[in-house]
């Protein structure tokens, strides 16, 4: 099985492995941020390995026993009148198949006033997507690790254009439970458009993340610290807006270096109580924090918060993210034991 994962991955990584960032590919939604937890510890959460089904469709490798009929239910009401959520459950069928995973990812763009090319009214229109996923994960015998794949069918239509595609997500974990350590590696949205919007086929968001989490010894805290974007060292760009200006008028654009690249791949975060039925969250995304920068002002750019509490079968989760002083967006979780 795990031969076969590897031949997979290896044959359609060879067709898309250089996928970029926003702009140059289609399906963008499949990478938005899919629970509370994850928004909260800086948008990207690999190493959950818990009680939570949306952890899942991030990392399928995640997809364990505790998940068993757990059912969670995620809504943002993200930008201006775009709208997103997620919906995740996992069932143990028994010891010997494994558990199952379903999941459903959607977007809604809200209702958009259209025009002709000349400017005059013509009827309104409004765009939607959805991602359906199955994953299952299992365990490398007599190992601490643990493989998982998720395939995804995708539907999308903006205005009168549809697309219909198709991906693969495969993701590792390694949990030592002796150290409280996780170690975790996705590949995410290896796939394909099935049928075109128009004529051009477009590439899917491809992305490669690595994290790192473990909870500490004798304090009630779990750090977390994820690489993003890994298929891609050329995050960082010179924005025209910090370009300086000596008493001559020369202009000096905005140096990025090779730390400057280095650091907006990565995200800070820790969560405080994990274990309990109340826990805090706290998360630093650095390149969302630089991109969104505004110069001589504190924006509090990149960084997001976040709790959860526990009532009985009921597990409500909440969390903040800062975009810049006139954008946010809060992200509202309930997780519902069916057990």
């Amino acid at each position: 099985m795990v031969k076969k994962l590897l031949l997979i991955l290896a044959l359609f990584t060879s067709f898309n492995f250089w996928a970029q960032l926003g702009g140059r590919a289609t399906y963008q939604f499949l990478n938005l941020v899919s629970s509370p937890k994850q928004a909260a510890l800086g948008g990207k959460l690999l190493t959950d390995y818990s009680y939570d089904p949306t952890s899942g469709l991030f990392n399928p490798a995640t997809i364990n026993p505790e998940m068993h009929n757990q059912l969670s239910l995620n809504y943002v009401n993200y930008l201006a009148d775009v709208n997103y959520g997620t919906v995740g459950y996992a069932y143990e069928y028994d010891r010997r198949s494994g558990v199952f995973h379903a999941g459903v990812t959607y977007v809604n763009y809200g209702t958009f006033e259209g025009y002709d090319e000349r400017g005059n009214a013509t009827a309104d229109f409004s765009g939607g997507e959805v991602a359906f996923s199955t994953g299952y994960a299992f365990n490398i015998p007599r190992t601490d690790f643990f493989v998982g794949a998720n395939v995804k069918l995708i539907s999308s239509k903006l205005e009168q254009y549809t697309s219909l595609g198709g991906a693969l997500d495969l993701g590792f974990i390694y949990v030592n439970d002796e150290l409280e350590l996780n170690i975790a590696g996705v590949v995410r949205n290896i796939g394909t458009q099935f049928t075109a919007y128009d004529v051009t086929y477009e590439r899917l968001p491809l992305e490669i993340d690595l994290g790192i989490s473990q909870k500490l010894e004798h304090v009630p805290l779990r750090w977390h610290f994820t690489l993003e974007n890994l298929q891609n060292w050329n995050l960082a760009f010179a924005n025209p807006a910090r370009a300086t200006s000596d008493l001559n008028g020369t202009t000096t654009p905005e140096n990025v270096n090779f730390f400057d690249e280095a650091l907006r791949h990565m995200i800070f975060a820790a969560e405080l109580f994990p274990d309990k039925g109340f826990n805090i969250r706290l998360g630093y995304s650095v390149r969302r924090a630089e991109e969104l920068r505004i110069v001589d002002q504190r924006s509090f750019a990149g960084l997001s918060a976040g709790f959860s509490v526990k009532f009985n079968k009921l597990r409500l989760s909440y969390s903040y993210a800062r975009y810049n002083s006139a954008a946010s967006s809060g992200f509202f979780g309930l997780n519902v034991d069916l057990n």
